[in-house]
């Protein structure tokens, strides 16, 4: 429980402190974008650094060298933890948006740094409202911005399976003509979830896929775009599972 207040303690209190930041990155926003998406990004790294940190966590990153770094990407990963986009959002090398759901815009002050770090909220109940998130996301792929999706829709409380990918999370690859980056996350809930609601020290495998471009897929094959990256998600987790990682 000491690990837990201690993670607690200091998101809240980067939170409180972080305010002035968070003038500052909207003056910046108001006479260089440019600026303020890579301000933006350094100061949430250097804090997710310290909560992986402060929480016991350490991270074995995998095929690093497979995402392109001329272009944005559409990350699509396995969910299991909340800590899955902490430890992933320290390793993308441009900004990146996470689509999250909709209750998290609700959060006083994080709520501001996720705008800032172009995070989209997904309202599930609405599909309308839904197909307008996913819009926005193609509007920010296109302009360099890249995304990053969780397509089970929600943390899978079950170890070691796979919920269904949803298709329509790729059409943003897809319109926005963008490479789909597979990205597996092996034993992330050992930081946590899986003892709630104490924090353990853990080791974490994330494993980058190879760029797949939709645009260079079959067209019978885009359709399953969704399903194509589960399998290769899957394959990756129980090849690392039965490896010799010290999960």
């Amino acid at each position: 429980m000491i690990r837990l207040l201690i993670v607690s303690t200091f998101v809240i209190l980067f939170l409180i402190l972080s305010t002035p930041l968070m003038f500052a990155e909207w003056i910046i926003g108001k006479f260089n974008m440019d600026l303020k998406n890579r301000s933006s990004l350094a100061i949430v790294n250097w804090a997710f650094r310290w909560v992986a940190r402060l929480a016991g966590v350490k991270v074995i990153a995998l095929g690093e060298e497979n995402i392109p770094k001329d272009t944005a990407v559409l990350y699509a990963g396995n969910h299991r933890s909340f800590f899955d986009i902490v430890l992933t959002y320290v390793r993308v090398p441009r900004p990146t948006g996470y689509i999250a759901k909709k209750e998290m815009e609700k959060v006083p002050l994080l709520s501001v740094w996720m705008k800032d770090l172009h995070c989209l909220f997904l309202d599930r109940d609405n599909i309308k409202e839904g197909m307008k998130t996913i819009l926005q996301a193609v509007e920010k792929a296109k302009s360099g911005i890249s995304i990053c999706i969780f397509p089970e829709g929600t943390r899978n409380k079950v170890p070691d399976t796979f919920l269904p990918f949803h298709e329509g999370s790729f059409k943003i690859a897809e319109k926005a003509n963008i490479p789909v980056i597979p990205m597996t996350i092996v034993n992330s809930a050992g930081v946590f979830e899986d003892h709630f609601p104490k924090l353990k020290k853990a080791t974490v495998v994330i494993s980058y896929g190879e760029p797949i471009y939709p645009d260079r897929l079959p067209k019978e094959e885009k359709k399953v775009l969704g399903s194509k990256v589960r399998g290769i998600i899957e394959a990756e987790y129980n090849r690392i599972k039965t490896s010799d990682y010290p999960l």
